[in-house]
């Protein structure tokens, strides 16, 4: 059984889902909160990726293995295009929520093994 650092991974990775990707420079979660709770914690789906239906839960977990919920404006596209995308893929009911942890970046999975629960 994967561990929740390794199933978020997979999830953050995976083309499947369109409301978690990575922040422009990889080491952050970025998270349409609104989108996440449908797509990827959506109760009644079989595959339910991590076995929970509550965005309380979910961000619960995030604590317990070590990620910090970054302010906002932390993470920002340099380009005009990709900062319109991104601010185009939240609307007004739902924000997007970055997660930093530095044994959590796109680049190097390897980090992935010193992700540990507190």
């Amino acid at each position: 059984a994967l561990h929740f650092p390794q199933k978020l991974w997979k999830v953050v990775e995976s083309l499947q889902f369109q409301s978690i990707w990575w922040s422009a420079d990889g080491k952050c979660v970025a998270i349409n909160e609104g989108l996440f709770k449908e797509e990827v914690l959506g109760g009644g789906r079989p595959q339910q990726v991590f076995g929970m239906n509550s965005m309380k839960s979910f961000l619960r977990q995030t604590n317990l293995y070590g990620f910090t919920k970054q302010r906002q404006d932390f993470q920002r596209s340099a380009s005009l295009p990709e900062f319109l995308a991104e601010e185009a893929a939240a609307s007004a009911h739902s924000q997007i929520l970055y997660y930093y942890n530095p044994s959590f970046h796109r680049d190097h999975p390897h980090l992935l093994a010193s992700c540990k629960r507190r």
